[in-house]
């Protein structure tokens, strides 16, 4: 299975936790080599009555901000895995999701215990209206 294929599987366990009120966070990290940018971090936001999710790019130098609704979210990301990052780590209530490509560019998809006790306040504030 190709790494776009995969992480389309394990993004669908971000919507997941999005409906059923687990997520916490989303980041990717792991960059290949030296690169400007860091890390991308994702919280989601409610913007005129909707769920949607706020990419926030962090460079060695600066902070860059893009909002998209769920499923843009997922293209949006699925253009950094492998070029630069080599992981993204869901932080959801019930567990930790991680993806992680190998030197060789396989994938591995595991599971540990949660590192997060709430989750985030936003999905719940959405989820309760």
């Amino acid at each position: 299975m190709s790494f776009t294929a995969s992480f389309t599987e394990f993004y669908n366990q971000v919507k997941t936790s999005l409906a059923d009120g687990t997520f916490a966070k989303l980041t990717l990290a792991k960059t290949i080599g030296n690169t400007d940018l860091k890390n991308i971090y994702v919280r989601p936001i409610i913007e005129d009555g909707n769920l949607r999710l706020e990419l926030k790019f962090r460079y060695q130098e600066e902070e860059l901000f893009e909002v998209h609704d769920i499923d843009e979210a997922c293209e949006k990301l699925k253009t950094y895995i492998n070029n630069p990052f080599m992981s993204a780590i869901l932080f959801t209530t019930e567990f930790d999701l991680i993806y992680k490509l190998n030197k060789k560019r396989a994938v591995s998809i595991t599971e540990q215990f949660p590192s997060f006790t709430h989750a985030s306040p936003i999905i719940l504030e959405f989820l309760r209206k």
